[in-house]
């Protein structure tokens, strides 16, 4: 028994330092020689091994042929193993052979299913998974109730995430956070905020995942009176500013409108990240001061912070708003020639082309659309459309108006104005042709429509040109 014990002990040890596919074959032959590699604690330690070293495959294969009836601890390893690894279908089919040879799954089987078939927005399967959990008697279990949970809200349906929702038994923080994640995933920001404030009433409090949550919520619905609540209750509760809830107060600050307050939080923050520097930049610019964002950038780099894709979008945005023709050629320059570490995405031509529609430099814009390496945007086209309106050139704003109805031939907005522009221009053949291609398309013009809120019985009217 010693011997055993000295040898199974000798083995674990060498395990986690295997370094090579040979290192790790040579200890799994020691193991099957010495009746060892069933044992529980041993399994899982080659699990590891084989998942430091990308050799999952040799663990799966050792579990599915050594290992005639293997411990539901071994299965729940392998599968959690291959979910971190982000291979999709592996974990669903361990569990799958588990079943097959009769081996009961636990409370942990399924949370860490459910969460492999989220990553891989798998909902279907999911929703087999959630009838076995059903059948075997584990829908009560908090943990596996709120995996699934989890599954149905990144999957976007919200439907069946409130389902689960109002059918368990005890919902804790994870379970609200959830919910609110998901409706804030889904743009249905209302239900969102409705949600944050019933866990209010529902006496659970919240954590630092659901401010986060809740903070980009508020950002995207506009909802500035929430946001500075959570706000004062972080400050109450004395929560420490970490990097993820400071960036989701600058940007919730930014996005309403307060710059000042965006910055106040920014300056208060011990650690910042690209993140934190990205909400901030995004801030100046959505308050229209170009300078201040093209400045805060400048200290960004001074500081030691890479831009990413995201900041460059943010202050070249600045820079089109505020006219800084010259700032922006330098930073598109700059980033075209591979100084931040990535090439310009549709998204920086779209900036870099507003900006110089915008300055009234259409030459340079239509250049500009010509050599990128993409198919032009709608936004893109906007862009020119109503530069070349504004700027009278009206061949411009046709072209775009033309790119665009190729672009959507389904939505009659972009006919109207192409006839509208044929009009202008006096090319009445033009506008026959549009009106022709709608009605062969079955168009109609859409019918303009205004919302009118009145204050003291809390209706909103809407008023519909005819």
């Amino acid at each position: 028994m010693s011997q055993f014990n000295v040898a199974t002990t000798r083995l674990l040890s060498l395990l986690p330092n295997c370094s090579s596919a040979t290192h790790i074959a040579q200890i799994q032959a020691h193991l099957i020689t010495q009746n060892i590699h069933s044992i529980t604690t041993v399994a899982s330690a080659f699990i590891s091994a084989s998942k430091t070293l990308n050799l999952l495959h040799l663990a799966h294969l050792h579990i599915l042929t050594q290992l005639p009836t293997p411990h539901v601890f071994t299965c729940n390893s392998l599968i959690r193993a291959f979910s971190h690894s982000h291979i999709p279908h592996i974990p669903l089919s361990i569990y799958t052979h588990m079943t097959r040879i009769s081996i009961a799954p636990n409370n942990y089987t399924f949370p860490i299913l459910f969460k492999s078939l989220a990553d891989f927005r798998d909902p279907r399967q999911g929703q087999c998974l959630h009838t076995h959990v059903v059948k075997l008697g584990q829908w009560s279990d908090i943990y596996v109730l709120n995996s699934a949970l989890d599954l149905y809200a990144s999957c976007g349906l919200m439907d069946l995430c409130r389902k689960v929702f109002d059918e368990m038994p005890v919902r804790d923080v994870v379970s609200w956070t959830g919910l609110i994640k998901g409706y804030r995933r889904l743009g249905k920001y209302d239900d969102a905020l409705i949600a944050f404030e019933q866990m209010q009433y529902a006496g659970v409090a919240p954590n630092a995942v659901t401010m986060v949550n809740a903070l980009a919520v508020c950002a995207s619905f506009g909802a500035l009176e929430m946001g500075v609540w959570i706000h004062e209750c972080i400050r109450r509760e004395g929560w420490e500013l970490d990097v993820k809830l400071g960036t989701a107060l600058i940007d919730m600050y930014g996005t309403c409108g307060r710059i000042e307050e965006a910055l106040a939080v920014f300056d208060g923050m011990e650690e910042k990240n690209t993140f934190t520097w990205n909400a901030l930049i995004k801030g100046f610019a959505l308050a229209k001061n170009g300078k201040e964002a093209v400045w805060w950038f400048g200290r960004m780099e001074q500081e030691g912070f890479g831009a990413d894709e995201v900041t460059l979008v943010q202050v070249l945005c600045a820079c089109s708003h505020l006219g800084l023709v010259d700032v922006g050629r330098q930073i598109f320059c700059s980033l075209s020639n591979g100084k931040y570490g990535f090439l310009p995405s549709v998204k920086h031509y779209a900036c870099m082309i507003d900006l110089l529609a915008r300055a009234g430099c259409l030459e340079e814009a239509v250049k500009c659309l010509r050599e990128m390496p993409y198919q032009p945007t709608k936004a893109i086209l906007g862009s020119l459309l109503a530069a070349g309106k504004t700027h009278g050139d009206l061949p411009l704003s046709e072209f775009a108006a033309a790119k665009l109805v190729e672009l959507e031939p389904g939505n009659s907005a972009y006919y109207v104005l192409l006839s509208n522009l044929y009009a202008e221009m006096g090319r009445w053949n033009g506008v026959e042709k549009v009106r022709a291609m709608m009605k062969e398309r079955d168009l109609k013009k859409e019918l303009g429509c205004s919302s009118m809120e009145r204050e003291f019985c809390n209706q909103v009217d809407q008023l519909v040109a005819q």
